[in-house]
């Protein structure tokens, strides 16, 4: 039997999940075939597990293909109606201990820690004590709402318990990794509390193991659509370029679309451009509601990826005027980067998480909550500053995106051996 040489495993929710690290795994996946992995395997949940869940989904007949050599596997769960809840969990993870038990150079990265992390280090535990000897460097990575949300949940719950076996199972892996800077102080930040109840060390080991890895994008697929391609894409939703401010992202609360609603009430530019809401998410019925009677509001739920590209780059403003929630909070912003690259009208966001690392000085700030604020910004972008002024941002924003490509992000992340003296 012919082995793989060397094979790399991202546990994941992938697509047709709406979500960064669903993004992450496809860019680091497709990047791992150009750097000698000859097995890419993408490891995530069956269709009908996601949609139980009640987690946004992209339309599943236009999911983009993935490359070949990349293998998107979805195990079924382990177990009957007996075991109510981690049959899917067991199906992942003995499909990666089956893995594991071949003779193949594996690295195996888990993205969102409950429960993926989970997965890698039983299946490595669990082939290591069966005698497999797996050859299996492990790399964990804190995507953002795993620690705005489940731990910090735990925190708010005094389930410290539950937050115990999170930051075991983290740091159980070989490297452990943040999306952002800001996640990685909040890592740190809550693994204090959680010393300070305990009397356990996780902060100490926290600081000095965690890196930052920021999400890696393609940034070709953003980089000077084709203009043709671009009015055809606003002309079947009935728009034109420059005609209308774009949300486009996950419709939720936190992302503050509730805020951008009500701003766009009170804008000057109201009358000249329109808004278009992208995307979908629980508060999706909410928004409707908001907006109802308003003809000016276009509300768009079945964008794909390659629409989406289209859509920002058409647009006269972006607007992401995202807020802290308690479940959740913006630790990058996958999306601002991706508008960064693709063009169009200025960004309008907030300084929430980490959306300054993916922005920087190339975007319009507006304090998180503030309506107002947000009316006037989106005002003065869309009235008031020169094509200059437009075009400087623009251009500005592109340069910095690029340091995000998958590429270089891959090549950060799991750095290639150099060859020994002598061999090409």
């Amino acid at each position: 039997m012919t082995h793989p040489r060397r094979r790399l495993v991202i546990v994941v929710r992938a697509d047709p999940v709406i979500c960064g690290h669903s993004g992450e795994a496809r860019n680091l996946a497709e990047v791992a075939l150009t750097r000698g992995f000859d097995d890419v395997r993408l490891l995530t949940w069956p269709i009908p597990a996601l949609r139980a869940a009640g987690l946004p989904l992209k339309p599943l007949d236009r999911l983009l293909p993935y490359s070949p050599g990349i293998t998107v596997e979805r195990p079924e769960p382990v177990g009957d109606y007996r075991v109510p809840d981690g049959r899917h969990q067991a199906g992942l993870t003995g499909r990666l201990v089956e893995l594991l038990a071949e003779p193949v150079p594996t690295v195996c990265l888990s993205m969102y820690l409950a429960p993926h992390a989970s997965v890698v280090v039983d299946a490595v535990a669990a082939a290591r004590a069966a005698g497999f000897a797996p050859d299996v460097h492990t790399v964990a990575k804190a995507v953002g709402s795993d620690v705005t949300n489940v731990i910090r949940s735990c925190l708010r719950e005094g389930r410290f318990g539950a937050a115990t076996v999170l930051f075991t199972t983290f740091l159980a892996n070989d490297e452990v990794v943040a999306v952002s800077e800001y996640t990685r102080e909040e890592i740190v930040a809550s693994a204090e509390q959680v010393d300070a109840r305990c009397g356990t060390t996780f902060a100490e080991q926290c600081r000095r193991r965690v890196t930052v890895s920021y999400p890696p994008i393609d940034s070709a697929a953003f980089l000077d659509p084709e203009p043709a391609r671009v009015d055809a894409a606003l002309a079947r939703r009935g728009l034109e370029r420059d005609g209308y401010v774009l949300f486009l992202s996950r419709v939720t609360k936190a992302k503050g679309i509730h805020d951008l609603v009500l701003a766009y009430r009170r804008m000057r530019c109201r009358s000249s451009v329109r808004l278009v809401v992208a995307g979908t998410g629980t508060a999706l019925d909410e928004v409707r509601a908001l907006a109802e009677g308003d003809d000016r509001v276009v509300f768009l739920s079945d964008v794909d990826d390659q629409e989406k590209t289209l859509l920002m780059r058409g647009c006269a403003a972006y607007a992401l005027p995202t807020k802290p929630e308690p479940d959740f909070v913006e630790t990058f912003g996958i999306a601002l980067a991706e508008k960064m690259l693709a063009g169009g009208g200025p960004i309008v966001t907030t300084p929430t998480g980490g959306t300054l690392e993916a922005v920087g000085d190339t975007a319009v700030v507006v304090p998180p909550g503030d309506v107002d604020a947000l009316a006037a910004a989106v005002d003065r972008v869309v009235l008031d500053m020169s094509a200059a002024e437009r075009q400087d941002l623009e251009l500005r924003a592109r340069a910095r995106a690029m340091s995000f490509d998958r590429a270089a992000v891959f090549d950060d992340l799991f750095p290639q051996e150099a060859p020994a003296v002598g061999v090409l």
